[in-house]
């Protein structure tokens, strides 16, 4: 049973399909079956379930699924620890970043740490905050660096690093544009284009609705907040997006009473050990927040 053959099986349990297992793994699709089928093989039994496009967990792959999981973060550990006798700062750091910070706010960070620590493999997946926390929880990462979860849970440790300010934005002939304040009332009588309501972002906007007793009319819903600026900047509906995205394609309203925002940051199992690459990363992350530029050490 091999470690290759494992994570194609993870992928797939994750994905609920050989195809997408693949693209996240950079691989073929008969090379993912193909490592599927082995595991089959040596274990005697059907691992997945094939029902039209996509694949189910039998009872011995839910089975296998923890067990799995243990081998390859156990293994993972094995090597970091190794890693770590000699000191250095090298080896392979897994982090899950959300689409957002990596175009807005990361690339400055991961210049400054590349230039620092050659020697450190960068493992980069691009994905949801909301993806990347739980993978996070279920310790298939070494970092992530994400939207911080509204509910923390006690066996995650959380850095926040920015205050992300959120503003309504309209297009410049929306019927409120000219109102440079406004309110969840005013904003409930037009359509808003708001991130996916399972998203954390989407959920602060949901719940300033929900606290007000409105509804809100949604016209689309995306998690890609850059999509979303488009749509408004062409007058499909209202939005609440982070201050960085705003330029002149789009209005930007004061709401009325309220200062919405969400925190930024990075996100770690507690009982995951920190190899010295990850702890290079978390000392380095809050130095560089501010507009990108190295701060001097306190």
């Amino acid at each position: 049973m091999d470690t290759q053959s494992l994570q194609a099986f993870l992928s797939v349990a994750e994905y609920q399909s050989f195809s997408d297992a693949a693209t996240q793994l950079h691989l073929t699709q008969p090379a993912i079956s193909k490592r599927i089928a082995t595991l089959e093989k040596q274990l005697d039994c059907r691992l997945f379930d094939r029902i039209g496009r996509r694949v189910h967990l039998t009872e011995a792959g839910r089975a296998l699924l923890p067990e799995a999981q243990k081998i390859l973060q156990d293994i993972r550990e094995a090597r970091r620890r190794i890693s770590d006798l000699r000191g250095s700062v090298s080896g392979r750091l897994s982090m899950g970043i959300s689409h957002h910070i990596g175009l807005h706010r990361l690339p400055p960070v991961l210049r400054e740490f590349s230039q620092r620590y050659p020697d450190v493999q960068l493992d980069i997946d691009f994905m949801d905050s909301e993806q990347a926390h739980h993978r996070i929880l279920h310790g298939e990462m070494d970092l992530a660096v994400i939207t911080l979860s509204p509910s923390q849970e006690e066996h995650l440790s959380f850095l926040p690093v920015w205050e992300d300010k959120l503003t309504v934005a309209v297009a410049k002939d929306h019927p409120l544009a000219s109102a440079g304040q406004v309110t969840t009332a005013m904003l409930s009588q037009h359509t808003a284009l708001p991130p996916g309501l399972n998203t954390y972002t989407g959920q602060i906007i949901k719940q300033l609705f929900d606290d007000a007793g409105l509804k809100m009319t949604i016209g689309m819903s995306t998690n890609y907040l850059e999509t979303i600026k488009v749509m408004v900047g062409i007058g499909l509906g209202w939005s609440i997006l982070p201050d960085t995205l705003l330029d002149d394609s789009v209005v930007a309203l004061e709401l009325e009473g309220l200062q919405l925002s969400r925190t930024l940051g990075c996100v770690h199992h507690r009982n995951r050990s920190l190899s010295n690459a990850a702890e290079a990363f978390i000392h380095l992350l809050p130095r560089m927040s501010s507009s990108g530029r190295r701060q001097p050490a306190k």
